[in-house]
């Protein structure tokens, strides 16, 4: 390859044409870039060396857009809205950024002039590992939409050196190495060496004569700014996601200590600004470990709200008079659940003690600037943090969040007496002597002034359960935005074969833009041209799907087959072990079959893809038991053509974009009431994948959009589940024979030695923690397994099948992340479209 690269550069010049469409201009683009940006050693031209330099020429357009950008906002001085979010989990940006650009055609032909496949090259990107599920994912198809709808709009996050890990699956389960996305560097993003803030920790409050307090003393590091270019789709729009690094500074190196032989003493405030941004939620179980993920979330909102606060005094400079009272006006300040909430006692004290602003027009001023977004009803998710340790790292934020508190006490006692019963749940600071904690969703709902839940049911359960109490105080405050992705990714460039039918029968590529036009897709429903077609780019995804499953796990699947997926993080809530328990029944079924009546079967292959938090060991044991399964099943000559079992190893987001659009069928079968929206439920739907799943978080509206008919629904409703949780306590549950049988059959050694007894104990008996089957496995499985009984039903009936997953897709056009956007930038953030001309 090395000499046809080489052979192939030298025939196309190497002169800088940033802008150019021309696919001969840019090809010379890219060999300048290979030549003037070197990053390798001369005369290598490889797939590696390709893909960065074609990666500098596509940043060439987007630093040009992007400056306009910038500028358009200054002079046109909109109101704009910046999104605090510990996690983004972007993807590969090259096919996205050339897609949104409008020119793959251009780069891919320019790139066969330097002897290079397109597809080829863009394999060569690693994922940014700055995000971990469907949190992180959320964040980046908001980013996406409010480029494409040329909305002022910014992100605000970390910039992970490790991400949170890469997943390898060994003879023990699942192990964890750091992610190396940054081992060589990201050519996406941009340093702003004159964009450095100092972030303190720890350190002591002084009070001034005036009384006016100030936060002196212990360590500070500094935020460095690193932005990531976020274009829009067909718009000259490109904004920012800005990721913050922390460092410590030359002065802060002791030279004479090192001199002295301490080592690592002279650099110990750098090596501590290192560990903040190194690794994407670090174990928390030790008091170190606690401390830091507070450290990281407090840098997130220091550097994130002194940038905005600057930013705001720059416009304001030129303006003659103004006042703090506008900064509302002018700044909306979205959390991404509650790891950003220290932006609200951060924004106070850098109003009230730098700013010199009094507590009351501080207070006014950051109640109407930020709004928090809740991602969870699950109880150990809303973050609790101990008071000693706030206290100790953050001094001047408790006394801010204390007074805080007080504040609320008195505005209930004094107008809403009837509650005071219920203040000790209600108020931020909770004193229970044992365990001190800041209540961190409380302090979001007592501060913003929106509170938003991700789904109908979801926010339904937070306005009549989680925070009922405060629906009676402030009963507008409360609003839903149902969750949404963004086409662009997980249609038009993740499943170009499908992209073009829907193109080609809907007369229109709008749809990229305006997704309701999918419903245009029901009038051909029936149309057996249609159907072929629309086979036939199923077909085209699941081989490409076999073809790299084949690649990563040595597995072979047959394309024939029923390809049955789920994928997200491993947890019992989200009940992959339900999955696996049907699997394993299925296969004890199929053993025991004649051949002949196995041939009347519908075969199938199901994959499960996620990753387990590293120190959650039932989820590890999850993973272990789907591999040990896939094992026996799949090297089982009698079953293995109508049953494989594969784990897909370190799922990400380039990895769903081979695994969705080969899908036929998905699982979403969270017990119901606990999965607050689900995004990836949206993405399968959109792909023309069906959907078996329980009556939760975003399933609900999707089954309400494309038509119940077209999903298959089991299990207990979430109004259901706190009586079944009691019936089980007071020993009422008769357990279904075949969920005992499946239980009965990996207690027998049939798929090794390993012991699975702490996690089917984990489905036993009737209380206790980690017992007592607390998300209705047990409860859920024959009506789960009668669902798979219908889905082998449907899918035996080729032309009923493909006329629900085309219905599938056309009622999808609720779930764009376009949609959502535009709902949060009307109902919740006051901003307007800001287009650069």
């Amino acid at each position: 390859m090395a000499e046809n690269g080489k052979s192939a550069t030298e025939k196309v010049p190497a002169v800088a044409n940033p802008l150019s469409e021309q696919p001969s201009e840019i090809a010379s683009n890219i060999n300048y870039h290979a030549q003037f940006s070197p990053h390798f050693s001369p005369f290598k031209f490889e797939p590696e060396q390709a893909f960065f330099a074609t990666a500098e020429s596509v940043r060439d357009r987007l630093v040009k857009q992007w400056n306009e950008t910038f500028l358009h906002y200054h002079k046109v001085d909109p109101k704009q809205t910046y999104y605090l979010s510990m996690e983004y989990l972007q993807g590969r940006a090259l096919t996205n950024a050339i897609g949104n650009l409008d020119i793959q055609n251009a780069y891919a032909e320019a790139l066969n002039k330097l002897g290079h496949e397109l597809e080829e090259i863009a394999e060569q990107e690693k994922d940014a590992a700055l995000g971990n599920g469907g949190l992180g994912r959320l964040a980046s198809c908001f980013l996406d939409s409010m480029a494409t709808l040329n909305l002022p709009a910014w992100g605000y996050g970390l910039r992970y050196k490790y991400g949170l890990f890469k997943q390898l699956i060994t003879k023990q389960g699942q192990e964890e190495i750091a992610e190396d996305w940054l081992e060589k560097f990201s050519p996406w993003e941009v340093v702003r060496h004159d964009i450095v803030f100092p972030v303190r920790f720890f350190g002591s409050i002084e009070i001034n004569p005036d009384g006016s307090r100030k936060w002196v003393g212990g360590e500070v590091v500094q935020a460095l700014a690193y932005d990531v270019p976020i274009p829009g789709y067909k718009t000259k729009n490109t904004i920012s996601l800005r990721l913050w690094e922390a460092k410590g500074r030359a002065e802060d190196f002791n030279l004479f200590q090192f001199n002295d032989g301490q080592y690592e003493s002279a650099a110990q405030l750098h090596s501590r600004a290192q560990q903040i941004c190194a690794v994407l939620y670090p174990g928390d179980a030790t008091e170190d470990g606690k401390l830091l993920r507070l450290k990281q979330q407090f840098f997130l909102c220091s550097a994130s709200l002194q940038d905005i606060i600057l930013r705001f005094k720059e416009r304001r400079s030129g303006k003659g008079s103004w006042k703090w009272s506008e900064f509302p006006s002018k700044v909306a300040v979205q959390l991404n659940d509650t790891h950003p909430t220290l932006a609200i006692p951060e924004l106070m004290r850098l109003l009230m003690d730098d700013e010199r602003l009094g507590w009351d027009e501080a207070w006014d001023v950051t109640t109407r600037t930020i709004a928090y977004t809740n991602h969870t009803v699950l109880p150990e998710a809303l973050e609790k943090w101990s008071q000693p340790v706030m206290w100790k790292l953050l001094p001047r934020h408790m006394e801010i969040i204390e007074e805080i508190d007080k504040r609320f006490l008195a505005m209930i006692n004094a107008t809403r007496p009837d509650l005071e019963h219920k203040l000790p749940t209600m108020r931020v600071l909770d004193h229970n002597p044992q365990k001190p904690v800041v209540r961190m969703a409380n302090l979001c709902v007592v501060s913003a002034h929106t509170v938003n839940g991700v789904a109908q049911l979801h926010s339904d359960i937070l306005k009549a359960e989680l925070f009922a109490d405060y629906v009676s105080i402030w009963p507008t405050k409360f609003q839903n935005k149902t969750n949404g992705i963004t086409p662009r990714r997980w249609l038009r460039f993740c499943s170009p074969e499908l992209s073009n039918i829907i193109t080609k029968w809907l007369k229109t590529d709008q749809w990229v833009t305006n997704l309701d036009l999918l419903s245009g897709l029901r009038e051909f429903a029936d149309n057996a041209d249609f159907q072929d077609e629309w086979a036939s780019a199923k077909m085209a995804n699941k081989q490409r799907l076999a073809q790299y499953i084949l690649r990563v796990t040595g597995v072979s699947i047959d394309p024939n087959s029923l390809f049955d997926i789920q994928v997200k993080r491993i947890h019992e809530y989200k009940r992959q072990l339900l999955n696996i328990l049907g699997a394993i029944y299925r296969y004890k079924k199929l053993k025991e079959m004649s051949p002949e009546l196995r041939k009347n079967t519908t075969s199938r292959t199901i994959m499960i893809g996620g990753k387990a938090f590293a120190t959650y060991t039932n989820a590890k044991r999850i993973v272990k038991l789907v591999n040990d399964v896939g094992a026996v099943v799949n090297n089982d000559p009698e079953v293995n053509s109508y049953l494989k079992v594969v784990f897909v190893p370190n799922y990400n987001v380039s990895v769903a974009e081979m695994l969705i659009p080969g899908s036929e069928l998905s699982q979403h079968i969270s017990t119901a009431g606990m999965e607050a929206s689900g995004t990836s439920n949206m993405k399968f739907a959109l792909n023309g994948c069906l959907i078996i799943g329980t009556l939760d978080g975003a399933n609900v509206e999707i089954r309400e959009e494309i038509g119940e008919e077209n999903f298959f629904l089991f299990g207990a409703r979430a109004d259901e589940v706190p009586q079944l949780r009691k019936d089980r306590e007071n020993g009422l549950f008769k357990p279904d024979p075949r969920f005992e049988e499946a239980k009965q059959f990996i207690r027998s050694g049939a798929f090794g030695s390993y012991d699975y007894n702490p996690l089917l104990d984990s489905l036993e008996g009737n209380s206790g923690y980690g017992r007592g089957d607390y998300f209705l496995v047990g409860h859920d499985f024959p009506d789960y397994m009668d669902a798979q009984a219908r889905v082998d039903e449907a899918y035996k009936d080729r032309k009923k099948w493909l006329k629900m997953s085309i219905l599938s897709t056309a009622g999808s056009g609720k779930f764009s992340s376009d949609r959502t956007i535009a709902q949060y930038a009307k109902e919740i953030w006051n901003i307007e479209e800001c287009q650069v001309p």
